[in-house]
């Protein structure tokens, strides 16, 4: 007997033939679960309803940690290139946590600097197996944050870009209570 709490770490691959993504509202509504409790960030501590002592069903991956999949991450960037006043020539920061990089000088970190239309490359590097844990644009109009320890990314932005974001087709995105 196995428990199986998450997805594993990294960039979240396709399961194969015959699989489909579940929405998290389509599992709030088959659970009653909310989609993301108060007080809680998305993680796997969501969705207690369609556990069995927790863990999720055969016919359920979770989501990987620490790491968007490919197709959210290039809708993330068109989104962004849309609501950033320089388009696709955005100046933008990227950071890999340093543990999705096996690195072991904590001194010496690395940020990379470039332009939003290039940013769908940051997902393709070879050390990482995971998209960055942090891409901000210069001008600090936008910023994203994806946790290496939860199952979604934090998007901080002007009220038009969140609110995109939030009417997506392709992007599954919940508004976060404001904590001050």
């Amino acid at each position: 007997m196995s428990i199986t709490t998450g997805g594993g770490l990294g960039r979240a691959r396709h399961p194969g033939p015959g699989w489909r993504r579940l929405r998290w509202t389509e599992l709030a509504r088959r659970t009653g679960d909310p989609t993301v409790p108060d007080g809680l960030m998305p993680s796997y501590r969501c969705f207690p309803s369609a556990k069995k002592e927790g863990s999720w069903p055969l016919g359920m991956v979770p989501p990987t940690e620490g790491s968007l999949d490919r197709e959210t991450w290039n809708q993330l960037i068109a989104a962004l290139t849309q609501y950033s006043p320089a388009g696709s020539d955005t100046r933008c920061l990227a950071y890999y946590n340093p543990l999705t990089l096996g690195a072991t000088d904590f001194d010496n970190l690395h940020v990379r600097v470039g332009r939003l239309g290039d940013a769908e490359l940051l997902y393709d590097q070879p050390e990482a197996d995971f998209s960055p844990s942090n891409l901000w644009a210069d001008d600090r109009s936008w910023v994203l944050c994806t946790d290496y320890d939860l199952w979604a990314t934090k998007v901080v932005g002007s009220p038009a870009l969140i609110n995109a974001l939030l009417n997506d087709s392709e992007i599954e995105a919940v508004r976060l209570p404001w904590a001050h």
